[in-house]
């Protein structure tokens, strides 16, 4: 079906704190292959400063996930005020979270049985999500084309978005999310399980007194009911989730922080605090986003089933065995124990194993056209991301025409997050280079 067919209601514009609020809210297609279909509703937030031109180029934004929503500032300040001194902001709540249409599994359940629900989980991987945007730039400025930027996840939409509508995008801007397009899944976890492990080892060597006391939570755990506020019981591969922790700056000591205070002496001895256990209840939660857990790895499939990735490479690395010698904590690798121990996640679990065993996923990314990409493309990878590998950032990086990655140690994943003003001036005056990019720069 056409593009350019969409409603869009437009909210008042509201003055907070110096900024120009406007929301959008567009009645999209379900599935892009059908005229006359199921629409959902898909939210996004125009930013721009007080008194900003009208003639503004416009940036959209894409959140990392899969399952997270856009942010909502309350005052132009970091990697946002950056991009409004020159740009519109579109900030894109990606079908299934926020006011998108939001997947959870109250909503999921008013689909039908699991195979309903399936058919209906498959319409909100990248390809529809970039699909939406192509529907929200021809509603808002007509055929005049954007900047795209992506964090994360969202940096995988937008090569996605190169692949097949090159037409809409001016320049695109990556933090932290360059995918690797010619890898299996299995290859992307066997890189990220090894720098979890270094992650580990690194956080052991700069709170070695932290090792026993791990060894003595997980122990606790396993030998006693830890009921969380839930009123699930906390099992060691829950506990064990908190490594991701470890993707970002501070996450070492975020750690330790919440280690620090995990015993108390009860009436009956030494006994894991409720303050620690509300604490890692809310630090591994995944009942706000339930979408991250059951179509995480469905955002690397193109033909071919996952089949539970992660978990199946966990027999590569015993080091993250519960019981082994050292207790290493993993990243942000799902699993089927998930659907267990996350309260909001068990009626999705018949759901989530025909999402692990789909094999019939359509094409992400057109390889032919992202290596005769004529898009500026400005990234930022980092060798310490503990969640996309910089091996295969560069990889890309080399097959997309026109791309110039800028490949660092300084920060980690949450770069934008930590330095954002930094990294997208720099990031912002390549794009505005007028030669050709080649590879690094």
């Amino acid at each position: 079906m056409s593009l350019k067919a969409v409603a869009v209601r437009s909210g008042v514009t509201k003055m907070v704190n110096g900024l120009e609020r406007t929301d959008h809210y567009f009645d999209l297609p379900l599935d892009y292959s059908q005229n006359g279909g199921e629409t959902i509703e898909v939210f996004a937030r125009e930013l721009a400063t007080k008194g900003a031109s009208k003639d503004l180029p416009w940036m959209i934004f894409f959140q990392g996930g899969p399952g997270g929503e856009s942010p909502r500032p309350a005052q132009s300040g970091g990697w946002i005020g950056e991009v409004l001194k020159t740009h519109r902001l579109l900030l894109l709540d990606q079908r299934g979270t926020g006011l998108s249409s939001e997947i959870m599994p109250e909503t999921l359940e008013t689909r039908g049985d699991a195979q309903a629900q399936l058919e209906y989980l498959t319409k909100f991987r990248a390809d529809s999500i970039v699909r939406d945007a192509e529907c929200m730039r021809h509603a808002l400025i007509g055929d005049k084309k954007w900047k795209g930027m992506g964090q994360s996840y969202g940096g995988f939409c937008l090569l996605t978005y190169l692949s097949f509508y090159p037409e809409g995008l001016s320049g695109v801007v990556i933090t932290g999310g360059v995918a690797c397009i010619k890898q299996n899944i299995k290859d992307n976890y066997r890189l990220t399980y090894k720098r979890v492990l270094e992650k580990n080892k690194l956080y052991f060597q700069r709170y070695p007194e932290d090792e026993q006391k791990v060894k003595d939570v997980v122990r606790y755990i396993q030998e006693n009911e830890v009921k969380l506020p839930s009123g699930e019981r906390l099992t060691d591969r829950r506990f064990q989730q908190l490594g991701m922790f470890f993707g970002g700056s501070g996450g070492l000591e975020a750690m330790h922080n919440l280690l620090e205070k995990a015993f108390v002496q009860g009436v009956n001895g030494r006994v894991l605090s409720g303050k620690f256990i509300a604490s890692v209840e809310q630090c591994s939660s995944f009942e706000n986003s339930p979408i991250f857990c059951i179509l995480h790895e469905s955002i690397y499939a193109e033909g071919y089933a996952t089949q539970w990735a992660a978990e199946q490479l966990r027999e590569e690395f015993p080091e993250f065995d519960v019981n082994a010698e050292r207790f290493n904590f993993t990243g942000e690798m799902v699993s089927p124990t998930m659907l267990d121990d996350h309260y909001s996640l068990k009626p999705l679990k018949e759901v989530a194993e025909l999402i692990a065993q789909k094999s019939d996923w359509g094409r992400l990314y057109n390889l032919d056209q992202l290596a005769k990409n004529e898009v500026p493309v400005s990234a930022i990878s980092y060798y310490d991301d503990m969640y996309v590998p910089i091996e295969w950032s560069e990889e890309t990086a080399q097959h997309v025409g026109n791309f110039r990655i800028w490949a660092t140690n300084e920060w980690e994943h949450n770069g934008i997050g930590v330095d954002g003003p930094r990294i997208l001036s720099r990031l912002l005056s390549q794009l505005d280079e007028a030669a050709p990019f080649g590879f690094r720069g």
